[in-house]
């Protein structure tokens, strides 16, 4: 029997991997040809992912740190069950967000919107599922406990492969440009890469 470590272990990687696709929101460049209103979007929602992006590290770092030898399968599920809470929320209100600011200042901007919110809602429920998956397991069988534990493994890993074309949608051209001129973005992205797990 493998224990429950090298499962959870599995599941901070992926975790790392994916999980910050609300820190994807941070565009490259500079310049968008001074469309003021465009910036005005891109504060807007700048200003409103960032506590959201710190939350979902949070929620990562904690399911990270849950992954040590001794970690006793119900502290593993009571992390990750709050852990996966908090992204769900967390996704749930950059959608809010998003669609708050209305649509951008850009071609399609609408559809492009509505796209992502539509993402951004889907991952925020699928997060939810994955927080009533562990909520289910049982931890007095260990055995039993990995084999969910895996399972959940591989749910979010489809999970954090999927999903963000809206979001890289809604960011290309000028609207990237505007959020990268955004502090909150900036500061939102930068610890991204710093959980290659």
């Amino acid at each position: 029997m493998e224990g429950t470590n090298p499962v959870n272990k599995k599941l901070a990687a992926t975790l790392s991997g994916g999980a910050v696709l609300a820190l994807t929101l941070s565009g490259c460049g500079s310049g968008d040809n001074g469309n003021e209103k465009l910036d005005a979007w891109a504060k807007q929602v700048c200003d409103a992912v960032q506590p959201q992006a710190k939350k979902i590290e949070a929620a990562n770092a904690a399911i990270q740190k849950e992954t040590s030898d001794n970690s006793k399968p119900a502290d593993v599920k009571k992390t990750d069950a709050q852990a996966f809470q908090d992204m769900s929320q967390a996704y749930k209100a950059i959608g809010t967000a998003v669609q708050q600011a209305g649509a951008p200042n850009v071609d399609n901007g609408a559809k492009k919107q509505q796209d992502a919110v539509k993402e951004l809602n889907g991952i925020s429920a699928s997060y939810a599922s994955l927080k009533k998956q562990v909520d289910d397991l049982d931890t007095k069988d260990q055995a039993k406990f990995a084999d969910g534990l895996k399972g959940i493994a591989t749910a979010l890993n489809k999970l954090s492969q999927s999903g963000n074309d809206a979001l890289k949608t809604l960011e290309e051209g000028d609207v990237g440009k505007a959020m990268a001129k955004q502090p909150s973005c900036k500061s939102a992205s930068a610890p991204a890469s710093a959980t290659a797990g």
